[in-house]
């Protein structure tokens, strides 16, 4: 009875975890860093635990969790300082300190994980969690429409936030950051929708949470967001039709939703958010003004020709996990009037930030959920297989947003990618390829 309530608590307190990460403001402040850590910690020491109570610890290690691991790794390697007698400190990061700072959170990532992937085993805790996921996203987009509509300059109604861009990013400051988060959540409702894996009413339900979560991230204003999106739709589609193409596949049942109804169900809520916003004009002054698509040496090019330049400086390890912002002036072309803390690139970020090893460990992470996601179409569970397909559409448009954007740089968003890489390597486990008989 005790290990059923330890293990349990688990579950929940991971569930907690990412509501708190996510409300929070994305978690970038030293304080919800500190609470996040302090939530992973509790939930190490539960399941240790558990460990006593079984008299025996049995860890199921993904993929994708090494080369996590091996960023770790690299990231506590940067943070050793050695100090001469002169007094003089050298170490493989620029700044220290900041690595220091960074490498903890690394850590907890890739327990968190872990915690994913052990807990989340089963048929019934992982139609948990995407029952879980899907309402949270709704709330999610519920609450970014409301907050943009009595916006006051207030997050939260409460704290004083005036970057916050009119409210439309919902818990977090940075819109495109709430725009990365949702793009992730809604292929996983709009791959449930399409499958026969529940009764019509159900599929229903998850198409209306598609569109209305598709409502807020279109709201939302993000550019980058809405390109994202399309690309873990049309990701999506491409699965599902492989899957269908098979000769094995069964008729669909007559309540499924058409994929091409759910495209244009999506598309009309992304258009009617915008319009409905009042922001169809507002985008193209977003063009036209952001700073970061200027031709300034302040721009997104820019910054990524100054991160290169930082990246053939120091080749092998980079300036340091955590270092970007402090040693970015030394590389950069602008006059420092305007603060630059990440490079707008996930891809040029890792290659700055722990050089090419950095790069083989990012391709290697990319190359072993690109194997797992190929399997996913080959599990006979309708639920399972939709739930990994909308997993691994949610994982590919956040790949696409980190293009031009650093959403993996925000915890929050970092722990969401990291339960849906968990959720797919879950799904083509070979036990997991057959119908449960209920």
């Amino acid at each position: 009875m005790l290990r059923k309530v330890v293990d349990r608590s688990i579950v929940g307190g991971y569930l907690t975890a990412i509501v708190f990460t996510t409300l929070a403001l994305g978690t970038v402040e030293a304080w919800s860093v500190a609470i996040f850590e302090l939530m992973v910690v509790v939930l190490m020491l539960l399941w240790t635990a558990k460990a006593i109570l079984e008299k025996r610890l049995e860890i199921k290690v993904p993929p994708a969790a090494l080369p996590l691991g091996a960023l770790v790794f690299v990231a506590l390697a940067q943070s050793i300082a050695i100090t001469a007698e002169s007094g003089q400190t050298s170490s493989l990061s620029m700044d220290v300190e900041a690595t220091r700072g960074a490498a903890p959170m690394v850590f907890f990532l890739f327990i968190s994980l872990l915690i994913a992937a052990n807990f989340f085993d089963n048929h019934d805790r992982l139609r948990l969690l995407a029952n879980f996921l899907i309402i949270f996203g709704l709330l999610l987009a519920v609450f970014a429409i409301i907050q943009h509509f009595t916006w006051e300059g207030k997050m939260f109604w409460l704290r004083p936030m005036k970057s916050a861009g009119a409210g439309t990013g919902g818990p977090f400051v940075n819109r495109n950051h709430f725009a990365g988060y949702m793009e992730m959540l809604i292929p996983i409702p709009v791959a449930l929708a399409m499958s026969r894996s529940s009764r019509g009413e159900s599929r229903l339900f998850w198409g209306l949470a598609a569109a209305i979560m598709s409502l807020g991230e279109a709201a939302s204003l993000s550019r980058g967001g809405v390109v994202s999106l399309t690309a873990g739709v049309l990701f999506l589609l491409i699965m599902n039709r492989r899957r269908r193409s098979s000769p094995t596949q069964r008729p669909v049942s007559r309540l499924s939703f058409r994929p091409e109804y759910l495209v244009l169900l999506l598309l009309v809520s992304i258009v009617a958010g915008v319009f409905w916003i009042g922001a169809d004009f507002d985008i193209l002054k977003r063009i036209t003004n952001d700073q970061f698509m200027s031709t300034s040496v302040t721009d997104r090019r820019a910054v990524w020709g100054d991160t290169l330049t930082m990246f053939r400086a120091n080749p092998i390890l980079g300036v340091g996990i955590g270092a970007f912002e402090t040693v970015y002036p030394i590389y950069g072309r602008g006059d420092g009037s305007l603060v630059v803390q990440f490079a707008h690139n996930d891809y040029l970020q890792i290659l700055s930030d722990s050089g090419a090893v950095g790069g083989a460990i990012a391709l290697w992470f990319i190359f072993v959920i690109a194997r797992s996601i190929r399997q996913i179409p080959k599990n006979a569970d309708p639920f399972l297989r939709a739930f990994g397909m909308g997993g691994a559409a949610g994982i590919f448009a956040l790949l696409v947003h980190s293009l031009f954007d650093f959403n993996l740089q925000i915890p929050s968003n970092a722990l969401l990618f990291l339960t849906l890489s968990a959720i797919v390597w879950q799904v083509t486990r070979e036990d997991r390829r057959t119908t449960p008989k209920d």
